[in-house]
């Protein structure tokens, strides 16, 4: 691994020690793992009563309160959360984008979390999206001691989700570090991050010229994909279709994670690497300051 790339690495890490992953109080968990989280679910510890509904399970109803009241009530448990993360990073070429600092932003973000996680008290391991979801070697040591996380893969990252079955904690905490910049469902992509996790995070990585890109003047474009060039000129009109396009690929996401019972948010690359602040995750509580 290069030093820079370990340095930003050794960044995150820094900056992650501030935070704590948390369990946000919305998170749809109904699974039962090893520690406790905030809503009902499955565990042994009881936590309130409320009314019957169609499709409860029969065996939460409490008989003994139905014999005293002749109305059905369910008892309601805390759910339980394995203390693990797993952090999923896009290797694409787009996240190494020229003239940005998408690659190390993203490095920082991965390290960050991992150093959040084992404020918490949890586990983790890191994950490279390409071809294939494979894990990354050393990643549930100190993000210092990772294995090259290198952004290089030219196809579609949804590929990867077709083409593995990664071997992802039950009743974890899983993150997805990407741009999405990729066509394709999202919500597809979501039920395989989300499938029988505890909470899915989706953290969008975009850098200034994603964001703002030049408002006007020839410009010649080459695809970090597919390394085709093409010359074009670029006015305001065009710089508008872009961010209207961009806005509606984004709230494509928003609600395809409000679906899935995941939680999206939007990054700048250049801005994070500057102060670090997350402050729509310490919001929905998957972060907290310490």
């Amino acid at each position: 691994m290069s030093d820079d790339a370990r340095q930003h690495l050794i960044a995150g890490e820094q900056a992650g020690l501030r935070y704590a992953l948390g369990l946000p109080r919305q998170a749809p968990v109904n699974l039962a793992g090893g520690t406790l989280g905030q809503r009902a679910g499955s565990s042994l510890e009881f936590k309130d009563y409320r009314g019957y509904e169609p499709g409860d399970d029969l065996r939460h109803i409490d008989w003994n309160a139905y014999a005293r009241t002749d109305q059905l009530s369910v008892k309601l448990f805390r759910e339980e959360v394995n203390p693990h993360v797993d952090i999923l990073v896009d290797v694409s070429r787009s996240m190494a984008l020229e003239d940005s600092r998408k690659a190390q932003a993203t490095l920082g973000l991965a390290a960050f979390f991992a150093s959040a996680a084992r404020n918490a008290g949890y586990s983790h391991t890191a994950w490279r999206l390409g071809e294939e979801i494979r894990q990354v070697p050393n990643s549930g040591s100190l993000p210092a001691a990772w294995e090259p996380i290198d952004f290089a893969y030219t196809g579609s990252p949804a590929e990867g989700f077709t083409q593995s079955h990664p071997n992802w904690r039950p009743r974890g905490i899983r993150i997805l570090l990407s741009d999405l910049l990729w066509v394709g469902d999202p919500l597809a992509t979501l039920r395989h991050v989300a499938e029988r996790a505890a909470v899915a995070v989706v953290v969008q990585i975009l850098a200034e010229t994603d964001v703002d890109p030049p408002p006007a003047g020839n410009l010649r474009l080459v695809d970090s994909e597919t390394e085709q060039i093409r010359e074009l000129y670029v006015d305001t009109s065009a710089v508008r279709r872009y961010k209207e396009a961009l806005s509606r690929h984004q709230e494509n996401w928003h609600q395809a994670c409000r679906q899935a019972g995941a939680i999206f948010t939007t990054v700048v690359a250049e801005r994070v690497l500057r102060d670090w602040k997350l402050d729509d995750l310490v919001a929905t509580e998957v972060l907290t300051v310490v």
